[in-house]
C-alpha cells in the first residue's frame, strides 16, 4: 500500500452532522428570553394600540383591541397649541443629537488618553471617573442648576446641553475599547513617521474605535432623549422643553380633561420612533464588531 493510500485509510471519516447529531438547544434559557421579550414589548404594544383609540374607546374597550381614531389623534396632536409637540420633538433632537455627539467625542479623547498615555495620577483620575458612574443624576441636579444660574445660563439650551457632555460611563467604555482596539505598535509607527498626537488620534485612533464609539453615542442619545429631571430643573420656558417634559405638561392638563389622554399616548408612541430608527440604522456596527471579536478570538 502506497503512502498516500495508507494516509487516506488511516484518516478519520468525517461527515456533516445530521439533525439528530446536533446538540439540543437548552430549553430553559429560550423560555427565559421569550418571557423577557414579552415583558419588555407588552407596554410598547399597548402604547401603539392605545394610540389608535378615541377617548371613549380608551376607557370602554379591551386594552389590546385596536381603535378607530389613529389618524384623528395624530392630527390633533400635530395641531395642538399650534403644533407645540413638534417644537418639543425638535428640542429633544437638538439636545440628544448635539449632546450625544459632543459627549462621544469628549469620551473618546478622555478614554484614549487614559488608555495610551502614562502620566502621574492617571489611576487616581480613572478611579474618580468610576466613582462618578455610581453617583445618581438626582444628586447632581441641584448643584448643576446653581452652577448654571451663577453663569447666567439657567433656563437656556446650554443649561441642558453642557451637563450631559461629560459622561463618566462613556469615558470608561472608551478607555476599555481604546486599550484593546488601538495597538501600541501602530501608534509608535505613526510617531516614527513624524505624525503629531492630534493627527494620530484623528486619523488612526478614531477610525479604530468607531464601533465602540457607536455604542457610546447610542447610549448617550437614548439617555438624553429620555432625560426628564435635568430639563425639569433647568427650564421654565415651554418652548424650550424636550419631548419628555412636554408630555408631562400634557399629563398634568389631562387630569382635568380626559380628551387629552389619547394625545398623550400618541405623543409617547411617536417619541419612541426615533429611538427605534436609530437602533436599526446603527446595529450593523455592532454586528461587525461582534464578528471582528469572534475572528480575533
Amino acid at each position: 500500500m502506497s503512502a498516500p493510500t495508507r494516509e487516506r485509510a488511516l484518516a478519520p471519516v468525517t461527515r456533516p452532522l445530521s439533525q439528530q447529531d446536533r446538540p439540543a438547544r437548552p430549553l430553559l434559557p429560550t423560555i427565559a428570553l421569550l418571557l423577557g421579550a414579552l415583558y419588555c414589548l407588552t407596554p410598547v404594544v399597548w402604547v401603539v394600540v392605545a394610540a389608535s383609540k378615541t377617548p371613549r374607546e380608551l376607557f370602554t374597550s379591551f386594552s389590546f383591541t385596536p381603535g378607530t381614531g389613529l389618524l384623528r389623534n395624530f392630527t390633533d396632536l400635530s395641531t395642538y397649541a399650534g403644533g407645540q409637540f413638534w417644537r418639543w420633538a425638535a428640542n429633544s433632537l437638538l439636545y440628544a443629537g448635539l449632546g450625544a455627539v459632543a459627549s462621544t467625542l469628549v469620551s473618546a479623547m478622555c478614554g484614549y488618553a487614559l488608555a495610551k498615555f502614562r502620566f502621574r495620577g492617571r489611576e487616581v483620575l480613572f478611579s474618580a471617573i468610576l466613582a462618578g458612574v455610581l453617583v445618581p443624576g438626582i444628586v447632581l441636579a441641584v448643584p448643576q442648576y446653581l452652577l448654571m444660574a451663577r453663569l447666567g445660563l439657567a433656563g437656556t439650551y446650554w443649561s441642558v446641553l453642557l451637563p450631559v457632555v461629560i459622561n463618566p460611563f462613556g469615558i470608561f467604555l472608551c478607555r476599555v475599547y481604546a486599550a484593546s482596539a488601538v495597538p501600541d505598535s501602530t501608534l509608535e509607527a505613526a510617531r516614527l513617521d513624524g505624525a503629531g498626537e492630534g493627527r494620530i488620534f484623528a486619523s488612526i485612533a478614531l477610525p479604530m474605535m468607531t464601533h465602540g464609539l457607536v455604542t457610546v453615542f447610542l447610549l448617550q442619545f437614548v439617555g438624553i432623549w429620555n432625560n426628564f429631571l435635568l430639563p425639569f430643573v433647568m427650564l421654565s420656558d415651554q418652548d424650550k422643553y424636550p419631548i419628555t417634559l412636554g408630555l408631562y405638561t400634557f399629563l398634568s392638563k389631562g387630569a382635568g380633561d380626559t380628551d387629552l389622554y389619547p394625545l398623550i399616548i400618541m405623543g409617547s408612541a411617536v417619541s419612541v420612533l426615533p429611538l427605534i430608527a436609530l437602533v436599526l440604522s446603527l446595529q450593523r456596527f455592532w454586528r461587525a464588531d461582534l464578528l471582528a471579536g469572534g475572528l480575533k478570538g
